[in-house]
């Protein structure tokens, strides 16, 4: 029998050793090494989504593995990948670390400096269990291997303020009313507000497990707070000097626990980035980053991206940056987001309408938002790209149901492409196109009236003047000379306005009356406009 090996040490001399060793084994094929933990999760991933059979036979893990500590990834490697034996590599053989490592699903221990025989005898027994292990689970359930339970997601904001918890809260809210079994974890172990947003008051917390080795279910159901909307809550300490006791280890098992129960584990990580915050990172399945538009919130995003990149927490092109508070006046868009990041960044962007949240922020009720609120929909949209949502289509199933019009908080959910909303813009614009052609007439003939009544009047002026030089000279002459002056500051459209003069006392008072248009120049329904004006006779005194 053919046994693969696949070690992970980050130490130059063991990896040496161990393919040196492993390469005189019988049967055995040792793969290339591994420098740290999260490579390794990766490949045995990789190789367990082609198959069971893909899968190494013995994993060697050595004890300065990082960044996850040796025995909190020999546990993962078991929760995940239950039909690969697990050898611990130590340079301490002592009961504690056996029995730490046998609590943890190792399958043995090997000591160091590095002995064939001894190695060999661990390799083998592993090995042998493996076998045995895959004959009784069955190479048709790849399904098995895919991951320990839910799916994980990380909701860390670049800086405090950016709505890290707003959105965690209601992608929770999303997955629930989809139907999953969520959790809600507040990680944000000095000021988390999980608890405020949702109205909760509960004595215990994250930090009450701190001090219990084994996390099992039992243990974390006494711990968890049962929502009204059917979300579980493990929130943070209500004093922010217990955060300290939550270690990297609490996280880590905390979320293993949670995850084995649930469908979707939400962790709220907050702004700040500590060992508890980088292993929930770490073993997320989705990491979001919260930014808002603004330079300096890019710029955090930027730094915290370069920061897990250097601890190994979490590549940037493996985490989706959220864009909240955007609008189109915006300078900053999602694009240069992505681009100045380095990161993914997600369709759905939240707008910047905190008016629909300060009612339900102010009373802590953040599950009575309503549904034709935009950010709700938005942050719906966000959970239906990340999968935790299921996108409804029609009847069939018994959590499934019709779309109407009054489906109005499920309008963020569906997908730009349905088939019912093709041509939706088309018609809307072609049913209010004649109620803009009417709006457009009217506003068009109220310029043409007006219009006409400023041409009347400037001829009539011009008239009167004419006519009182034309007077003067020859008072029966001026009939004419009105005419023709006010017929000359009147447009072709115009001609046929009836144009008048005649004193009146010492004034001379033209009188000009105008048709107005219908809508175009030449086209008369008899609407007349009348202008007068008035000049003073010039004569000699008496």
């Amino acid at each position: 029998m053919t046994i693969r090996v696949l070690a992970a040490t980050a130490d130059i001399e063991s990896a040496r050793a161990l393919s040196t060793l492993l390469s005189r084994l019988p049967d055995a094929e040792p793969a290339p090494p591994v420098a740290d933990s999260t490579a390794l999760l990766d490949t045995l991933a990789r190789l367990a989504a082609e198959s069971l059979d893909e899968l190494p036979e013995v994993v060697l893990v050595h004890e300065r593995i990082g960044p996850v500590p040796a025995l909190d990834l020999v546990r993962d490697l078991v929760m995940r990948f239950p039909a690969v034996g697990v050898v611990l590599i130590t340079a301490d053989p002592s009961t504690g670390v056996l029995t730490a490592a046998m609590d943890s699903g190792a399958r043995g221990i090997v000591q160091l400096p590095l002995g064939y025989e001894a190695l060999a005898e661990r390799v083998t027994a592993a090995a042998a269990w493996s076998s045995g292990m895959r004959r009784h689970l069955g190479s048709t359930a790849p399904e098995l291997f895919a991951g320990p339970g839910g799916t994980v997601v990380t909701v860390t904001g670049a800086k405090g303020g950016v709505g890290a918890t707003v959105t965690a809260v209601q992608l929770a809210l999303a997955a629930r009313a989809s139907g999953h079994t969520v959790a809600l974890l507040d990680l944000d172990l000095q000021s988390g507000d999980v608890a405020s947003y949702l109205d909760v008051q509960f004595r215990r917390s994250i930090a009450d497990l701190a001090a219990i080795t084994d996390i099992n279910s039992r243990v974390l159901q006494d711990a968890v707070f049962v929502h009204d909307s059917g979300v579980g809550l493990l929130l943070a300490p209500a004093e922010g000097e217990r955060g300290e006791e939550v270690t990297d280890r609490v996280a880590r098992q905390v979320v293993a626990a949670l995850r084995s129960r649930h469908d979707v584990v939400i962790v709220d990580c907050g702004a700040r980035m500590d060992s508890a915050t980088a292993a929930a990172v770490e073993m997320a399945d989705h990491a979001l980053l919260l930014v808002t538009p603004d330079v300096v919130a890019v710029r955090a995003a930027k730094r915290m991206v370069r920061l897990w990149d250097r601890l190994q927490i979490r590549k940037a092109e493996e985490t989706l940056t959220v864009v909240n508070r955007q609008s189109k006046g915006t300078e900053i868009q999602p694009s240069l987001v992505e681009k100045v990041t380095g990161t993914k960044v997600a369709r759905a962007t939240i707008p910047a309408a905190f008016k629909e949240l300060q009612g339900v922020v102010d009373a802590g009720r953040l599950q009575d938002l309503d549904a034709r609120s935009t950010v709700k929909q938005a942050l719906w949209s966000l959970a239906g790209e990340l999968g935790l949502v299921v996108v409804q289509e029609g009847g069939g199933g018994k959590r499934r149901k019709s779309s109407s019009s009054s489906d109005r908080g499920t309008t963020g959910l569906r997908r730009r492409g349905e088939r019912g909303d093709r041509g939706a813009v088309t018609l809307e614009f072609a049913g209010m196109f004649p109620l803009l052609l009417v709006v457009m007439s009217i506003l068009w003939q109220c310029v043409l009236y007006g219009y006409t009544y400023s041409l009347a009047g400037n001829a009539a002026d011009e008239a009167a003047r004419a006519a009182t030089a034309a007077y003067a000279l020859d008072p029966g002459g001026y009939a004419g000379a009105c005419e023709s002056a006010g017929g000359e500051h009147l447009p072709g459209a115009w001609n046929g306005a009836a144009i008048n003069c005649g004193p009146d006392g010492e004034i001379m008072k033209a009188t000009v009356r105008a048709q107005v248009p219908l809508f175009f120049p030449g086209f008369d329904v008899n609407w007349t406009v009348n202008g007068e004006a008035g000049a003073a006779l010039e004569g000699d005194e008496n």
